[in-house]
């Protein structure tokens, strides 16, 4: 009678594999994460770079018809209902489907006429959420170098 030796084959992984793979996943989060982070920021200011273009190309429409801007008492809520002082000769809207917001949820701030614009600005407090600081994005023309 021959004796035949059994080999058993596993095909579990052992345990230095699994922490090979987890120190290598480790690793590329270390190396990518940051990378990918900083990405994220700008992508949300071009967005409401975006929005706000969006915004005034709506206000545009609005003007054309009205023959004038909305009042910032009227606010942006008047791209999406008529203002009561607008006949419906004046108004061919809704110019907007949604009230517009910015990247970060905030709504856009309005001001007709503008502190930095003749006919109006539209304000983004940016991603700190405060009005005025260094992070703000608006419609304000570029200054030239």
């Amino acid at each position: 009678m021959k004796h035949r030796l059994l080999v058993r084959r596993s095909s579990a992984f052992t345990l230095i594999e699994i922490m090979l793979v987890v120190v290598i996943i480790g690793i590329l989060a270390a190396v990518i994460g940051p990378k990918l982070s900083g990405k994220t920021g700008q992508a949300k200011i071009s967005a409401t770079k975006t929005s706000i273009g969006g915004v005034q190309q709506a206000l545009g429409m609005f003007e054309v018809k009205a023959g004038r801007f909305p009042t910032t008492d009227e606010g942006l809520q008047a791209l999406l209902e008529k203002p009561s002082e607008l006949s419906d000769d004046e108004y061919d809207g809704p110019y907007l489907k949604e009230f517009p917001h910015d990247a970060w949820g905030e709504e856009f701030i309005y001001r007709s006429p503008g502190e930095k614009n003749e006919d109006y600005d539209i304000v983004s407090k940016g991603p700190d959420k405060k009005e005025g600081t260094d992070d703000d994005i608006d419609n304000a023309p570029k200054e030239k170098k």
